[in-house]
């Protein structure tokens, strides 16, 4: 499926369909990125949401002299209508991404950034309106500790709690639910699912608001939901 035609698809569906649609298919946590969550243009609030092909950063510390050293800035190669994705090293405190990079992979045509580690300049990012989802927030920039080693290349979620790979070109949605990764390469079958499931689910939500019981509702509505 083409990547243009995957995102107008997505646009209709939330985080949390994405989710449903890929535990089906037997992805962990359903894709989720645990920790992730929106910092702009506000926080947790609001009907922003993001989606297009992963385009990703990898900072690793100051002192990896074996790790490569891509010439030029990442920020200046960002793709139009692509989600930034900064990979940072654990319990790394420095911020990796502030407000020049928001100003600059906006004029690219970035449609947002995701930060697995702390960003800074928050208000910059809100006058921008431009969408920033991250673990934390912070203030210093990140050349004391850390320095990036690869652009666009597969990256490990920085966590303890689950083992998850977001590979370039991997669809990534964020909204106030947070952070789902959709393979690539499964964008058509879970679009088919979910298209299904959420029919289902309106349906079930109209009966129950007449009075239906949820195992009646569901029992009927779900009993036609596509299966992988």
């Amino acid at each position: 499926m083409a990547s243009k035609t995957a995102v107008k698809a997505l646009e209709s569906f939330t985080t949390c369909d994405v989710s449903d649609a890929l535990l089906k298919l037997k992805i962990p946590h359903g894709g989720f990125l645990a920790g992730l969550t929106m910092w702009s243009p506000k926080r947790q609030e609001g009907p922003a949401k993001i989606i297009g092909p992963a385009y990703t950063v990898k900072y690793v510390r100051k002192n990896y002299d074996n790790e490569p050293k891509p010439p030029g800035h990442y920020i200046d190669t960002i793709p139009a209508g692509s989600v930034v994705f900064i990979s940072c090293p654990p319990r790394m405190i420095n911020a990796a991404y502030g407000g020049l990079m928001s100003t600059r992979a906006q004029y690219s045509g970035a449609v947002g950034t995701i930060v697995d580690g702390r960003v800074r300049d928050l208000q910059e990012h809100r006058d921008l309106n431009f969408p920033v989802f991250a673990r934390d927030i912070g203030t210093a920039s990140p050349y004391e500790q850390a320095r990036v080693s690869e652009v666009n290349s597969p990256v490990r979620l920085q966590s303890e709690d689950q083992e998850a790979v977001i590979n370039p070109g991997d669809y990534l949605i964020g909204d106030l639910n947070g952070v789902v990764c959709l393979p690539q390469g499964l964008a058509e079958k879970a679009l088919e699912l979910m298209k299904s499931q959420v029919e289902a689910d309106e349906k079930i939500g109209a009966d129950i608001k007449k009075g239906r019981t949820f195992t009646e509702a569901s029992k009927e509505h779900r009993a036609g939901v596509k299966q992988p």
